[in-house]
């Protein structure tokens, strides 16, 4: 499967953590990466400061379903599904 013209969901649903060029910090889950061109493509895609976790992704029924709103909706649960619980990222307890 190929992208899909003038999507660009998984470059909005996910969150990011690792540095993007334009974006030290990464980004937060909904937001669009500053990388994306006006017609919804990555300007980074195939350079090498391109972000592993971007690179790792690969256009499929699973993750694009048949519609853009269809696949910011499935990266927005599978991004609420994999967030870490405040228990896992708190600071452990002194006994």
């Amino acid at each position: 499967m190929e992208c899909r013209a003038l999507c660009g969901a998984c470059c909005t649903a996910p969150s990011i953590t690792s540095p993007i060029p334009g974006m030290p910090a990464g980004k937060p889950a909904g937001v669009p990466c500053v990388q994306l061109d006006e017609r919804m493509r990555c300007r980074l895609f195939g350079r090498p400061e391109r972000p592993a976790f971007c690179a790792s992704l690969r256009p499929g029924p699973d993750m694009c379903g048949s519609s853009r709103a269809q696949a910011l909706a499935m990266l927005a649960a599978l991004e609420e599904a994999t967030r870490p619980s405040p228990s896992d990222t708190a600071a452990p307890r002194n006994p």
